[in-house]
């Protein structure tokens, strides 16, 4: 028969075997790659522990667990998007995504996308507009992000939004469309030194999307086209004006190019007349020179020059018709007399 204070015993020792396997297994802590997990000691703050195996006093340890946000698909929109896959509206696509918060005892040290909820904002003229944003952050020191602020999540995303709508608020609508670079170096620069306190780096922010109202939208449209159509005007105006432009100085180059031609052909005809009269000149003066020489007349032989123009010229008076009746007289007979004596002279004796 077995003793009751043995079985007694055996019940507290398999109870004790058990406490013990539970209390060492609560004191092994897996921390995974890239996390770290923050542990309290009777409720104040102890160490935080790194990746791999740690241990620490069940009991006494606990680890303090950091509020964290998900964003998970809802299971009815999952359902109609799937029974409903042929007529699905496209705004449908990206709707059925709630966000929810859970706590959670690791902490993620890797950069995470944080994409907000669309939000309606006013720019500088008043324009209303809805814009989409995504913020990539990171947690760099897990103990001031579990213990500087209550809902990390919450506090970054109202953070975003009132930062959004300050930026957002100092720019006209134009400006708010062309300058997404400089609303996003703008909005990390303010997110990174607000966040700075709970051990957050903002490292990017980006604009999804910026969609103004409809009756903007087709404002804006008109105004492209007609933009597009004076451009349009303008260059095809530019563009005669500089054919003209063109034209009138080929005109003017070729204008003047047949002038100079004409002027350097006239100074040629010029200079081959002069230089035929030079020639012929002295030709007729060797002549004149030689004939005198030949007949050995005394005197000069500009009187036979003179005499033989003068009958030269009543001979071309004279030969205009054959039946001319009109007799030319010299207004100096004794000049024309003198001129056939000294001719006389010339061809006298010798």
């Amino acid at each position: 028969m077995v003793d009751p204070s043995m079985i007694g015993t055996l019940i507290i020792s398999i109870f004790v075997a058990i406490f013990a396997l539970i209390f060492v297994y609560n004191g092994f802590k897996m921390v995974q790659q890239s996390k770290v997990m923050v542990i309290e000691r009777l409720g104040k703050y102890n160490r935080t522990l790194q990746s791999g195996i740690n241990i620490i006093v069940p009991l006494i340890d606990k680890p303090r667990s950091l509020k964290w946000r998900y964003v998970e698909e809802d299971k009815w929109a999952r359902a109609k998007r799937y029974t409903s896959a042929d007529n699905i509206e496209p705004s449908d696509m990206t709707e059925g995504y709630i966000s929810t918060i859970k706590d959670r005892i690791e902490i993620d040290l890797r950069e995470t996308v944080y994409d907000f909820p669309g939000q309606n904002v006013i720019t500088k003229d008043n324009v209303n507009v809805r814009i989409n944003a995504l913020l990539y952050f990171q947690i760099v020191d897990p103990v001031k992000a579990v213990y500087e602020i209550e809902n990390l999540p919450i506090a970054i995303e109202k953070l975003t939004q009132t930062t959004l709508r300050n930026v957002i608020g100092e720019l006209e609508l134009d400006e708010t469309l062309s300058s997404r670079d400089t609303i996003n170096s703008k909005l990390r620069s303010i997110l990174d030194d607000a966040t700075n306190k709970w051990g957050v780096k903002v490292n990017r922010v980006e604009l999804q999307d910026i969609n103004p109202p409809v009756d903007i939208i087709d404002a804006m449209e008109k105004q492209m086209r007609a933009e597009r159509d004076r451009r349009a005007a303008v260059l095809e105006a530019d563009g005669a004006r500089e054919a003209e432009i063109l034209r009138a100085q080929g005109e003017k180059e070729s204008k003047i190019k047949i002038a100079e031609g004409v002027r350097q052909a006239s100074i040629l005809v010029a200079e081959g007349n002069a230089e035929a009269r030079t020639k012929e000149a002295a030709a007729e003066s060797k002549a004149i020179k030689l004939i005198a020489d030949t007949i050995g007349a005394k005197e000069s032989p500009v009187n036979y020059l003179v005499a033989n123009r003068y009958i030269d010229t009543l001979g071309d008076m004279v030969k205009d018709g054959k039946d001319t009746k009109t007799i030319y007289i010299p207004y100096e007979a004794t000049g024309v007399l003198s001129s056939l004596g000294g001719i006389k002279e010339m061809f006298g004796k010798k």
